[in-house]
């Protein structure tokens, strides 16, 4: 008999991930991640597949490569502190990033540069040129003239600092900490004279979008206190060094956006007009000298990425990119996430879409690779017709009894059809009564799909029934069906309770006296907005959560826009609308065992929101209990490190046992 799927088997998975084709399409290269239980970290190795043969092979393995980037000589580049001295430099606060070289043919990988900065990407151009994104600190020390000592103490000072000063809003970021000063700039650099310039100014933001004919197209621009919602989009010429600004700051909220010519760019684009910050984008061409926007195709999905949610995947890779007269790009689509292709003419195709997730992928010369989730297996690389080409977890799910989400849908009260998935017990009899767990997903604008999701195949292992469901407000149905922007915790709320209704009629086998719920970030609120409003459930789970959208708005480092965009109000505007959709407002009704599971570092959704419902279900003498974990951020459940990872999912597990079995 198959074994359960149990806690710690993530520890055993392979995560691919970021695949790319080498120049002359011989060869494509990819990452692949472990989690590290001792060490209490992920490494990553660089792995090739032969398009000819078919065969894989791993290219490094000191477990320090997760990024990498292909030159025009069929060589690979990837950043790494292998030295002693990089690493002694980089921990004392030094901005420095060496990248190695390694030939795929074989050999060691040799230091082939090192940069300034603190890199976070490298794209090559022609002649040995090469985009830069780095992180920018405005408050980091100038070090030239300093002597040893006085290098180190203006380092020291810069890394520790006695205090942290908040000038701009927002004020700290999950994941990057505090933010005060801190931007994304981009550089150009010549390998040939081991030089390093400039592209955009200091006070600016810039992410790279696309390099082509002798151009580089990035989006952000210049801010001051408050940093702006909807970005500009600029193209920089490499032969005059002069930045065009397409679109000003401001004007409208971007996607993708590449060059078709030297002169046109095609891009995803809203005005926002209908549903504010979330409508999703159109396809547009726009003019670089002009700025003239010309409507090109009309769109209600997702562009240049999966919203597909699980907790077994770790990496990142491409969302898009323009291959010949054709933009590819990742979309979410119902259920699952595509690729998709719109030419110069606007005809929009579904290259790939047979369930699942593509999370990453790369196209050359009509050769299309992908790195996803599909058929409720671990992340493998795919070709174009979902035929896959590793196979390294197939030992661990040819072990391990994966359930297989049964599909569900129904006309909900308010006229939308949801759809959701009921997983059954490992071990699962008839006649038996089990328990069950509803999970709600975070965003709002993701989605559950038919993907392997390990936390949910390991409730399905100890013994519950799993229901999970895309209720209004979820990503893949379009803009009426995603927006619920001023109706938290009500449409929603009755998607949900009306989808467990429709579970506990299609599935007897559960005790509708022994269901629980669970949900992080926006799952989180719904989780703490369903325990003050219904208490038929036997027990809950609220993590990283919202509970006050007053202080949320002005706490969290998305609060000042997310919060007027998803409720319709300010502290300013209305302050008792805020109110009304607060959990925190229907805490003194909570009868519901609950554990809240926070981060000290989730500056999405900041610790005092799981403070504030786990002092109210206190006061109430509601069964409760919080735990917080050190030097996590908003990405516990899917990134966070191995150890924490192993114990968050035991004190849920745990909390479980105890009030429904």
């Amino acid at each position: 008999m198959k074994k359960p799927v149990a806690i710690r088997d993530f520890l055993s998975f392979s995560f691919v991930s970021n695949p790319a084709w080498s120049p002359d399409g011989s060869l494509c290269a990819f990452v692949v991640q472990q989690a590290q239980e001792a060490e209490n970290r992920y490494t990553g190795d660089l792995y090739l597949y032969e398009a000819s043969s078919g065969a894989v092979r791993r290219l490094t393995a000191l477990g320090d490569a997760k990024s990498y980037c292909w030159t025009h000589q069929n060589t690979l580049l990837f950043p790494a502190a292998r030295d002693k001295v990089d690493r002694d430099a980089v921990e004392a606060g030094e901005q420095r990033t060496v990248y190695y070289e390694i030939d795929p043919c074989g050999g060691e990988a040799v230091k082939a540069f090192t940069l300034p900065v603190t890199a976070t990407g490298l794209r090559q151009l022609e002649d040995g040129q090469f985009v830069v994104s780095a992180r920018h600190d405005l408050n980091y020390p100038d070090l030239k003239g300093l002597s040893g000592e006085e290098r180190a103490k203006a380092l020291k000072e810069y890394k520790s600092p006695a205090a942290e000063v908040f000038e701009e809003l927002p004020f700290w970021s999950n994941g990057m900490g505090y933010t005060g000063g801190k931007r994304s700039r981009l550089y150009l650099y010549d390998r040939k004279k081991d030089k390093l310039t400039p592209i955009t100014k200091p006070d600016w933001d810039a992410s790279l979008s696309h390099a082509a004919h002798g151009k580089v197209v990035f989006k952000g621009g210049p801010w001051k206190d408050v940093a702006p919602f909807y970005s500009g989009l600029y193209v920089y010429d490499l032969a005059t060094r002069k930045t065009t600004c397409v679109l000003r700051p401001g004007k409208l909220k971007t996607g993708p956006a590449v060059l078709l010519d030297e002169s046109t760019l095609l891009l995803a684009a809203t005005y926002g007009e209908n549903y504010g910050t979330e409508e999703y984008c159109q396809f547009y061409t726009a003019d670089i000298a002009t700025g003239r926007l010309a409507k090109l195709a009309d769109y209600e999905a997702s562009i240049g990425y999966s919203t597909v949610g699980s907790d077994a995947r770790l990496g990142g890779g491409r969302g898009f990119k323009l291959e010949g007269d054709q933009f590819w790009f990742i979309s979410t689509v119902g259920d699952q996430a595509n690729l998709m292709t719109i030419d110069r003419q606007g005809h929009i195709a579904t290259c790939y879409g047979r369930g699942g997730s593509v999370d990453s992928f790369d196209v050359k010369d009509g050769k299309v690779v992908f790195a996803g989730l599909q058929s409720q297996g671990l992340t493998e690389l795919f070709d174009g017709d979902g035929n896959q080409l590793t196979h390294f977890n197939d030992h661990y799910l040819a072990e391990h009894d994966v359930c297989a989400p049964e599909y569900h849908s129904f006309t909900a009260s308010d006229g939308f059809e949801i759809h959701g998935w009921a997983m059954k017990p490992h071990g699962y009899r008839k006649g038996k009564q089990y328990p069950a767990i509803l999970h709600i997903h975070g965003g709002p604008r993701t989605v559950f799909g038919d993907v392997f999701h390990h936390e949910m195949q390991m409730w399905a292992g100890a013994g519950y029934f799993v229901f999970y469901c895309n209720p209004r407000g979820s990503d893949g149905r379009g803009n009426e069906f995603g927006d619920i922007s001023g109706k938290y915790g009500t449409v929603d709320y009755d998607n949900l309770i009306e989808f467990l209704d429709e579970m506990l009629k299609a599935y007897p086998q559960v005790d509708p006296k022994r269901v629980a719920v669970v949900g992080g970030s926006y799952g989180g609120f719904m989780t703490n907005w369903v325990i003050g409003h219904t208490h038929r459930f036997a027990a809950a789970c609220a993590q990283r959560s919202i509970a006050n959208w007053v202080s949320f708005e002005h706490t969290t480092d998305i609060g000042y826009f997310f919060t007027p965009s998803q409720i319709g109000a300010t502290t300013r505007t209305d302050v008792e609308k805020l109110w009304r959709h607060s959990p925190l407002k229907y805490a003194p009704n909570a009868k519901t065992p609950t554990l809240f599971i926070h981060s000290e570092e989730d500056y999405r959704c900041w610790m005092s929101e799981g403070l504030s419902m786990f002092s109210a279900l206190k006061r109430n003498g509601t069964p409760t209990r919080l735990v917080l974990f050190h030097g996590e951020n908003h990405e516990l459940s899917r990134s966070g490190r191995p150890q924490n990872r192993i114990r968050r999912m035991e004190e849920i597990l745990n909390w479980f046992d105890h009030y429904l079995k």
